[in-house]
């Protein structure tokens, strides 16, 4: 039997890999997981119960941008949202732990509820026992990133997890952090908490993966939609608490000026870090330093030893977090055969739902930076929302969208939407991209118009230019 030890496995990643062992014949599996109550940080404080917290300020937020609604525009119930929210988590993270200890029920297949250690490279001690393993799969997620700056031990802070279990905020915020988190949970701040808030952004725009134009048009949805702040092109230097409890943050321009904001209530969305404290890998040939983790799922020191999810710092993306596990999975099992292990590929497909989710961010493979940096000759087009009367039959005329196509044959390399529904758009456009097609081979009418339309103009103005 071989004898595999999967360290995190109520996590997306560590799940994923124990449900493809589970059927295979002649592995041993040894689960081990110190979650309480346990069911991975997607489900419990990630991108599950932040979709659910956004429902409540779209709601409101269409309700109040609608001129042709009359009344008093209703509040949001916080605590409500947070005893619903909590109620939908608490059955999801409960599926992912039945799935686990079912598999417990099987021969060869154990649960352990504890922390796991590393004793050397072939060996994890956990709940008392020491376990040696043919194999080791380390899936431990992700912390939260407190950045080393200067007064940050000296104020209290909020981090996306703290937000999820607010049921009351202050009338006024500090958010360091603007990337997928901060994008999501600051129209929340703004629409259901009703705060002022001041974002910090280190780049001329949010959203780093998109073409410029992309993240512009957050920038003025959210400025315009929201009472939203957003000074560009600088760094934190300083934090203090103010003499009434808040917090005063000190910031230089990168043209050398300084300012200086207050406010009520400091939030830190700036980003996550590996879960690896305790983790025991000083006792082992597996250093996390660099790049430690190759494209199969193994580290770089060790081919016995894989590292899938956040835990890896490739892409911290739940969808993504599983394909790894699928991934290494398959190239322990690969391994056993005396196979090569095979590289993950993964073609670009992410969303911020933004805007609340109202006005979503998607991206599927290329952006047009990215086509010329890998030596594409390309044809783009770009359609804003407002081209096509439907955004703004249905009260949600701002955004835009862009495709990408190689010049040379057709082929689409790359989509992107920031407009209502995108998020429902890109997996038309996954389809199209990882299949390669080719564009004037796509249908350029809708079926019955509807929001789609935008993509059929997308389709005809890359084929006129193709034909130019």
């Amino acid at each position: 039997m071989t004898h595999v030890v999967i360290i995190g496995a109520y996590g997306s990643a560590g799940a994923a890999v124990a449900g493809e062992l589970v059927e295979a014949d002649g592995i041993e599996l040894t689960l081990i997981d110190n979650g309480d109550p346990g069911g991975g940080l997607c489900i419990l404080e990630g991108c599950m119960p932040s979709k659910e917290v956004l429902s409540a300020g779209a709601h409101r937020f269409q309700a109040r941008h609608d001129h042709r609604l009359v009344g008093d525009v209703p509040e949001v119930d916080l605590e409500a949202v947070v005893e619903q929210k909590n109620d939908h988590t608490r059955g999801w993270a409960g599926h992912r732990r039945d799935s686990i200890h079912s598999m417990a029920e099987r021969d060869g297949v154990e649960f352990v509820h504890d922390t796991a250690t590393f004793v050397d490279d072939h060996t994890v001690r956990a709940g008392g026992e020491e376990y040696e393993a043919d194999y080791v799969v380390v899936a431990t997620g992700s912390s939260v990133n407190v950045p080393d700056l200067p007064g940050i031990d000296e104020v209290e802070f909020m981090t996306s997890k703290d937000v999820l279990h607010a049921t009351e905020f202050p009338d006024s915020g500090i958010v360091m952090g603007f990337g997928y988190i901060g994008m999501e949970m600051v129209p929340y701040l703004a629409e259901a908490g009703g705060m002022e808030l001041t974002v910090i952004e280190h780049d001329d725009r949010p959203i780093d993966e998109a073409d410029p134009a992309f993240g512009d048009e957050a920038r003025q949805i959210y400025e315009d939609n929201w009472d939203i702040t957003i000074p560009t092109n600088c760094y934190e230097c300083e934090l203090e608490e103010t003499a009434d409890g808040g917090v005063r943050l000190h910031v230089e321009f990168e043209d050398g000026t300084e300012d200086t904001y207050e406010a009520d209530q400091l939030f830190l969305f700036t980003g996550r870090r590996p879960t690896l404290e305790g983790l025991g890998l000083e006792n082992t040939s597996v250093s996390a330093e660099g790049d430690w983790v190759r494209e199969t799922m193994q580290t770089e020191d060790a081919d016995h030893v894989y590292a899938v999810g956040d835990v890896n710092e490739k892409e911290p993306i739940l969808h993504v977090a599983k394909e790894q596990g699928f991934t290494a999975a398959e190239n322990i099992l690969r391994q056993e055969a005396g196979a090569e292990p095979q590289a993950y590929e993964n073609v670009h497909h992410h969303v911020i739902f933004s805007g609340l989710g109202i006005y979503p961010f998607a991206r599927v493979g290329h952006n047009e930076e990215t086509a010329r940096e890998e030596g594409y000759d390309i044809v783009t087009a770009t359609r804003q929302a407002s081209d096509d009367g439907v955004f703004k039959s249905k009260d949600v005329p701002e955004g835009l969208s862009k495709l990408v196509v190689d010049a040379e044959d057709g082929t689409v390399l790359g989509w992107q939407g920031l407009h209502y529904h995108a998020d429902s758009f890109a997996k038309t456009m996954q389809i199209v991209v990882e299949m390669g097609l080719d564009v004037r081979d796509l249908p350029d009418r809708a079926y019955h118009p509807t929001l789609p339309e935008n993509l059929d103009g997308l389709i005809r103005d890359c084929v006129a230019e193709l034909d130019d």
